[in-house]
């Protein structure tokens, strides 16, 4: 038993290493891009040896594949608790747009699309970053269908859904160097009333041989 007493303090002890090292990869990512976040910065920031950083994450890939995953991951939480928040009837599509919006130009998203830009020159990267986009993207976009309850039965659906998240990613892009919140306001006024009548449901039946789809990629 006394092996037992001691793993579980060694694995939350783990637990909160990786926690620090993936928080503060997303902080370097932020802040100093992809060429400033090194093993070395992030362990130093993260208050964890080098030694402990090689252990759990031997490669630059691997740490900061890990840490955009985390916190896609706790960010699709924290979505879900605000989105629980809402209230039911026509604003709700309102503010779960408005939500999601906020995703697209968060922390999260500056550090996602750091490794974006620098996978297209990096193999390494690049073949540990398209898989985990791929899931990212299939889990935003099931999110978003959750979130705004629709059914992606009905023709037409996944394809509002999609275009949604795909123009929200465009005005996080547009905002990144400037402030942009005057024409994303804007813009995302006029498509909030396009998609309430993209989704409201007709008086036909759901069109059974649809299947709920992934969307590509997205943060």
């Amino acid at each position: 038993m006394p092996v037992a007493s001691t793993r579980v303090p060694q694995q939350e002890r783990s637990r909160a290493t990786q926690a620090r090292l993936l928080e503060a990869t997303v902080e370097c990512l932020v802040e100093r891009g992809w060429s400033g976040t090194t093993t070395t910065v992030v362990a130093a920031r993260a208050g964890v040896s080098r030694g402990a950083q090689l252990h759990h994450y031997p490669t630059k890939a691997a740490l900061v594949t890990a840490a955009v995953a985390h916190l896609t991951e706790r960010r699709a939480a924290e979505l879900r608790a605000e989105a629980d928040a809402l209230p039911a009837g026509p604003r709700r599509l309102d503010r779960v747009v408005d939500l999601l919006a906020a995703a697209f130009t968060g922390p999260l998203f500056v550090a996602a699309l750091e490794l974006w830009v620098a996978a297209r020159t990096d193999a390494e990267l690049r073949d540990a970053l398209v898989p985990l986009e791929a899931r990212v993207g299939r889990e935003m976009h099931l999110l978003t269908v959750e979130l705004l309850g629709v059914d992606e039965r009905r023709p037409g659906v996944r394809e509002a859904v999609q275009t949604t998240l795909d123009l929200l990613r465009g005005l996080g892009v547009a905002n990144l160097l400037s402030d942009d919140s005057a024409r994303r306001t804007a813009l995302l006024h006029n498509w909030k009333r396009q998609l309430t009548a993209l989704l409201t449901p007709d008086d036909g039946p759901p069109d059974a041989g649809g299947a709920p789809g992934s969307g590509p990629p997205c943060p």
